[in-house]
């Protein structure tokens, strides 16, 4: 997407956010009693008596309000963050219906608004719709966010707080003519256009306003807002290339169709990517200033790229721990459907840790494999972690998106795909902050369990701040062991005494669950955001085969700044540091990282113990790019893209 295009949907985005926090924030004071300065009134307006459903809307928005307050915010921020949670929703959903129309995978919906050829079949079939006060067009839209949101959860479940308040009409029609601007009719077929959409939702006047205030980042919402810039394309496939791709040319021996499509895989000197029994290459040696050179012709003969034991695709696991809209797992993609279809084919493939059974052993033919393929890679292959649960909606729904793609190219019709039911992006948030529904759901588990999740709690309270650099793992490890030492009910294998306290959380979670309406609704988010969390944790504890990242720089949160250091003191002098080592934390030996930073870290007396200890000590870098600035679009820093190997001593 070009910047001309860009600054369209970067005006088109602001546009479309004052539209609905206007529209939002007027029906929360006027419609439902709940006012910007925070204050509820304590019985709903007589407007509102004879009207059970709105009613019912009331009592969850007053409970949705509730439960951000319990999270530790101010009365006004907590109506400040519903209002702003409806409007991303609102307008993320109806960017992603444009895409999907764009893609051919629903109907005409909201191009025309009320006119569009799908809704026109929705009141073929309803008539009586022409009775609403819409004609029915709320109802048809939800009815598609409904179907879309039995694979796609996370952005069109209508049961989330964000889908209680939507549009009227003026400001509907304002809405869908923004996004109906012939000008912006090319972007919808582009996949990271909803991810630019979520990079202009918050303005350069909001983040000027930010650091004119604070030179750190006073919450978790200012760090996520301060770092949200656009990893460009080339820096997403130079670091895959080479840390992902390099990975499955090893396990081959360099034979595989990778060592051609990815275009910035960088060759060491002397190193060739021929097959076994094959003529090697000649190596690629990149040039100061170059992410790919001309192959150098002076070398006749050269060694194979180094050998790595062979894996299933299925247990290979990449990690992105600040995923924003998901471009490194996207690109991941693309390498992971090549990688599955190489090993599906190769008679020396191993049997996979998953399903103690080669690819071909569970599939058959290509043709089984290919319907079965989008989701295995969401399901085995890629993870991501993000502080803003908007940014989990994105990348959950683009990566959804992907898995489309790759079926149609494959074949497959819309009929014929199998439900993707799961993705892993989760977001890293505190756990919910009610400590009377606390103390409700761990009198229902064993006091030793009951513990440990109390711990957990305890420590997440910084999540949204820090992310994956708090390893609260290391939280519930420790409570596992403390169990084991005491002869409690886990003195068993590592992983089965994980299972058995996941399983009884997640038994009282499920029982918090089922509770709806009144009360129930807040029970419900309570056991939403618990289940959340404990995925997240779930997330830290294992490890990948590859990292990548481009994570946040400058200085942490406040609230987490004394933490950081304590946590990570060889890499407190910036959260980019810190994060980098965590990746490494994450890897195996030999596994690869790869990261876009600051350059800071290479050159700066206060990085040495990082430099020393972490990069040449820990993970050796296995290729660097100085790129210098202008990368990361507005951002204000001079970058540095590179690749660490973790070492064995590590």
């Amino acid at each position: 997407m070009d910047k001309d295009t860009r600054s369209l949907l970067q005006r088109a985005t602001q546009a479309a956010r004052r539209t609905l926090e206007d529209e939002l924030r007027a029906q929360l004071e006027g419609v439902y009693d709940i006012r910007p300065d925070g204050t509820v009134a304590a019985e709903a307006g007589r407007h509102l008596n004879e009207d059970g459903v709105a009613l019912r809307v009331r009592a969850k928005l007053v409970a949705a309000v509730e439960h951000h307050r319990a999270s530790g915010r101010r009365p006004a921020e907590a109506v400040a963050a519903l209002s702003r949670e409806c409007a991303f929703t609102t307008l993320n959903r109806l960017v992603a219906l444009k895409m999907l129309e764009a893609r051919g995978i629903v109907q005409p919906c909201v191009s025309q608004g009320p006119l569009s050829s799908g809704f026109k079949e929705f009141c073929g079939l309803a008539p009586g719709l022409v009775d609403l006060p819409d004609q029915g067009y709320r109802l048809y839209l939800d009815s598609l966010f409904d179907e879309i949101g039995r694979e796609v959860r996370v952005l069109f479940d209508r049961r989330d707080p964000a889908s209680l308040l939507w549009p009227r009409k003026t400001a509907l029609d304002e809405l869908l003519g923004l996004l109906n601007d012939p000008a912006l009719a090319g972007v919808w077929g582009e996949d990271e256009t909803i991810g630019w959409v979520y990079q202009y939702f918050n303005g350069e006047d909001e983040r000027r306003q930010m650091r004119a205030e604070s030179q750190a980042p006073r919450n978790s919402r200012e760090l996520a807002v301060r770092n949200q810039f656009f990893t460009p394309r080339y820096v997403v496939e130079f670091l895959t290339d080479n840390t992902l791709g390099r990975t499955w040319v090893e396990q081959r021996r360099g034979d595989t169709r990778l060592t051609e499509t990815c275009r910035y895989l960088v060759r060491r000197p002397g190193e060739g990517f021929g097959a076994s029994g094959e003529a090697p290459q000649s190596p690629e040696v990149a040039p100061a200033g170059s992410l790919k050179a001309p192959q150098s012709p002076e070398v006749a003969s050269t060694p194979p790229a180094p050998v790595r034991a062979k894996k299933d695709p299925r247990d290979l696991r990449v990690l992105d721990p600040a995923c924003g809209s998901g471009h490194f797992l996207l690109y991941s993609f693309d390498l992971l459907l090549v990688i599955y279809e190489e090993a599906w084919a190769d008679a020396d493939s191993p049997k996979s840790e998953a399903t103690g059974h080669t690819l071909s052993a569970d599939y058959p033919s290509l043709a089984a494999l290919r319907r079965a393929l989008p989701g295995l890679v969401l399901r085995h292959n890629l993870y991501g972690v993000d502080i803003d649960p908007r940014a989990a909606q994105i990348a959950a729904f683009a990566l959804w998106m992907r898995a489309q793609r790759a079926w149609k190219a494959f074949g497959l019709k819309r009929a014929e795909r199998p439900l993707v039911t799961r993705t892993n992006v989760v977001v890293a948030e505190p756990m919910p902050g009610e400590p009377d529904l606390l103390n409700e759901l761990c009198q229902r588990l064993d006091k030793p369990v009951a513990d440990i999740v109390r711990a957990v709690f305890a420590e997440m309270k910084l999540a949204g701040e820090a992310g994956m650099l708090l390893r609260v793992e290391d939280t519930v490890r420790r409570g596992v062991e403390r169990l084991t030492e005491l002869g409690g009910l886990y003195a068993d294998q590592d992983a089965r005494r994980w299972e058995n306290l996941e399983a009884k959380v997640y038994a009282a979670l499920r029982t918090y669950a089922e509770s709806v309406g009144g009360v129930g609704y807040r029970r419900r988010l309570f056991a939403d955001d618990a289940a959340q969390g404990f995925a997240f944790i779930e997330l830290c504890r294992q490890t990948y085969d590859v990292v990548l990242m481009n994570p946040p720089f400058g200085g942490s949160a406040s609230a987490f700044k004394d933490r950081l250091a304590a946590l990570w003191p060889r890499s407190k002098q910036d959260v980019y540091a810190a994060f980098v080592e965590r990746g490494v934390r994450a890897l195996p030996p030999g596994g690869y990282l790869g990261a876009i930073t600051s350059r800071t870290g290479f050159f700066l007396k206060s990085f040495q113990a990082w430099r020393e200890e972490v990069i040449l000590k820990d993970a050796p870098p296995s290729v660097v790019a100085d790129l210098g600035a202008g990368v990361l679009d507005s951002a204000m820093v001079e970058t540095a893209a590179y690749c660490l190997q973790r070492s064995a001593h590590a």
